[in-house]
């Protein structure tokens, strides 16, 4: 592969497109079978066990919730820096000689691309996992996040232990 002029995926990069897509497709096939098979809209808070629910969140904004907007408008500009930002993450992978790092940019590409998805599809990024705890007589409620979010921040932790303990990491575009 290193013989054919260097047009080849590195090893490195290949897994973190590997793991972009496998990131994607978990996605993808969650939030599918929670709207359209599971009907999770009809069903309303489903109790899996006592600090964590099922419940359906459409999320108009960006992350956690904020910047909240409906319009046209806002959600091309948002879909725009998405598109903008797995480019430049792209460029990062390709660049990087870490194998956590570029795991971790796979991972942060392939959950952005999923809450991408959720955008063109339904204007509104599928949120459904609902963390919880009880303490007396108040209920805490975590952000409602899909399997997007968890491979993002995962993917930035991962980036984070990867820049303080790893090896030298080609720097961000």
């Amino acid at each position: 592969m290193e013989g054919d002029g260097g047009n080849a995926l590195s090893q490195h990069l290949r897994l973190g497109v590997i793991a972009a897509a496998i990131t994607l497709v978990l996605d993808q096939a969650s939030k599918f079978w929670l709207v359209r098979v599971f009907d999770i809209a009809h069903r309303g808070t489903v109790k899996l066990t006592p600090f964590f629910d099922l419940v359906l969140a459409w999320n108009q904004g960006i992350s956690f919730g904020w910047f909240q907007n409906d319009g046209l408008t806002a959600q091309i500009v948002l879909t725009a820096i998405k598109a903008v930002a797995v480019v430049v993450l792209g460029v990062w992978m390709a660049r990087s000689h870490s194998l956590l790092a570029t795991l971790a940019l796979g991972l942060i590409i392939g959950g952005a691309i999923g809450n991408g998805v959720d955008r063109l599809a339904y204007g509104a990024v599928v949120d459904f996992a609902l963390f919880h705890v009880r303490i007396g007589e108040n209920t805490f409620n975590w952000y409602v996040f899909n399997l997007a979010d968890v491979a993002i921040v995962a993917g930035v932790a991962a980036l984070l232990y990867d820049s303080f303990w790893g090896i030298p990491a080609a720097k961000a575009p």
